[in-house]
């Protein structure tokens, strides 16, 4: 017998109010573009304490630890609160042949990611963590991450010196963005684009779905 097809979030209401324990607006515009209703709470937890696993942990471990830690940073800050409530922590990097790279800290940087992804193929990774608060509050974790495989098309000088003075890509893991700018360079995705954008959309919505169906 066939499983039973996966309710998504979006589209019934929700058991629980969701947390977004992110200041990044490419989440927050997938979270509205699903149809959910959320509050953002900055996360206080500095990436830089984990920065040093990158070297000796696969990318899907260092995105889910970072979201992990993200989503367990915000429950302090939480009031006191009768009902249930989901916070979801997450994070992205673009790994390159097995090398990590995060947002570029400067102009060279950046110049220096978009040349190494140059007619080549590389792999997105978002780790994305669930924390279900309770009413008194005790809190259940369901921790993944999604990848998806990006190839570029060959760049010139003059298309990396232009897109990175755009700025467009400064702020994001690999240093472009293929919801903007960045998606002239892309030439074929495999697997889901919204992981790309920052958040795997399908499994983010069958996760929460599943979460909720478990408390009726």
């Amino acid at each position: 017998m066939p499983p039973p097809p996966p309710t998504f979030a979006g589209l019934s209401p929700l058991p629980f109010s969701v947390i977004l324990a992110s200041t990044s607006p490419r989440r927050s515009e997938i979270l509205t573009t699903m149809g959910l209703s959320f509050t953002t709470l900055p996360p206080p937890f500095d990436e830089a304490t984990i920065r040093h696993t990158k070297l000796s942990t696969p990318p899907s471990s260092y995105v889910s630890t970072s979201a992990l830690a993200k989503a367990r940073s915000v429950l302090p800050l939480l009031p006191a609160c009768a009902s249930p409530r989901l916070v979801l922590g997450s994070d992205t990097v673009v790994a390159l042949a097995g090398a990590v790279l995060e947002k570029p800290t400067a102009t060279k940087e950046a110049k220096a990611m978009l040349k190494s992804l140059s007619g080549r193929e590389h792999r997105v990774h978002t780790g994305v963590c669930l924390l279900l608060v309770g009413a008194g509050g005790k809190a259940e974790e369901r921790v993944f991450s999604e990848e998806t495989k990006v190839t570029f098309s060959e760049l010139s000088a003059a298309d990396v010196d232009a897109y990175v003075a755009s700025g467009d890509g400064m702020d994001k893991a690999g240093g472009y963005g293929a919801q903007s700018l960045g998606g002239q360079f892309v030439e074929r995705i495999e697997g889901d684009y919204w992981n790309v954008v920052g958040l795997p959309m399908n499994r983010v919505s069958r996760e929460i779905g599943r979460i909720a169906e478990g408390m009726h």
